[in-house]
């Protein structure tokens, strides 16, 4: 009987959650190390279909990085990368492209198995994602696309069929030539172009800290004014630096909040988005409305 009990609190806990959220859109940055681990996945993939099933608009934008490494190396090459940005040739645009193609079916396969309806996409569909040669300083790493515009009809218009838009980062230049986006960079371009009330980063890390060698630094909110502070005086480093200043840019656009969470944890989206307890790093605008959870790890 109190295992009955703890689950219908459970139930009545998420049900403010609901409310607030029900046909709003969210994105899910599904990346990491959630993608290659089944169990982890089908996990992954359950809890977009939740968020479907109560009402909420999911997108997935995913990546595929871990997978192309693999081919680009079964195929002889070797992988390399510019501040964390793939190198890529003709041959590996191929690989990217055909990679990103089979994971994204995989993906609408596990939803529509769990009765949900989900149709897979690249960014060259419906001239989704726009996109220019991204150069990092002055240098160029090859067919790696910076967004410049994102076309909502057709992401809109598989919402209101009632389909869960899958998207691989894909975009096409102004010469119809396929470049490869950065996962990270394409989820937050379709989250501030649908106008997304979450973005939510599956990663492999627990979210941000003041000092990563001490898990109790970890920082459950951060709003955008404590978020550059913390950029300013060094503490986010490493791969966090251009994940956060992409969490900044896509709150500063007009996404309501953004989640970094860890992936690796079991139904880590349903835990941030319906219990008062969350997990990870919820960052939004300096007069973000806090729940009260929230108030309480703030002190506000």
């Amino acid at each position: 009987m109190d295992q009955i009990l703890i689950k219908a609190q459970t139930l009545i806990e998420a049900l403010p959650y609901i409310q607030k959220f029900n046909n709003k859109k969210v994105v899910v940055k599904y990346g990491g190390s959630a993608m290659l681990d089944e169990n982890l996945q089908l996990n992954v993939i359950k809890d977009v279909a939740l968020l479907k099933l109560v009402g909420m608009q999911p997108i997935i934008v995913h990546g595929g990085g871990k997978e192309i490494s693999k081919w680009v190396s079964l195929l002889g090459h070797e992988s390399k990368f510019v501040e964390g940005l793939r190198v890529t040739d003709e041959q590996t645009m191929e690989v990217a492209e055909m990679v990103l193609g089979k994971v994204n079916k995989g993906l609408v396969q596990m939803i529509e198995k769990l009765g949900v309806k989900a149709v897979g996409i690249s960014g060259k569909d419906g001239a989704t994602l726009k996109v220019e040669k991204k150069l990092i300083n002055g240098q160029d790493i090859g067919y790696v696309g910076n967004v410049t515009e994102v076309n909502v009809d057709l992401i809109n218009t598989l919402i209101d069929n009632n389909f869960i838009p899958i998207i691989a980062p894909i975009g096409l230049d102004d010469n119809f030539h396929a470049y490869n986006i950065n996962a990270d960079d394409a989820a937050c371009a379709v989250a501030t172009a649908i106008g997304a009330e979450k973005l939510a980063f599956l990663t492999d890390i627990e979210g941000v800290y003041t000092d990563p060698e001490d898990k109790n630094t970890l920082i459950s909110v951060l709003t955008l004014e404590k978020a550059d502070e913390l950029i300013k005086d060094g503490y986010i480093g490493g791969g966090m630096l251009p994940k956060l200043k992409n969490c900044i840019d896509a709150v500063r656009n007009g996404v309501s909040r953004v989640h970094i969470l860890d992936g690796r944890m079991e139904h880590c989206l349903l835990l941030e988005f319906f219990t008062n307890r969350g997990i990870g790093t919820a960052i939004l605008n300096n007069e973000g409305i806090l729940f009260e959870h929230e108030k309480v790890q703030t002190g506000k």
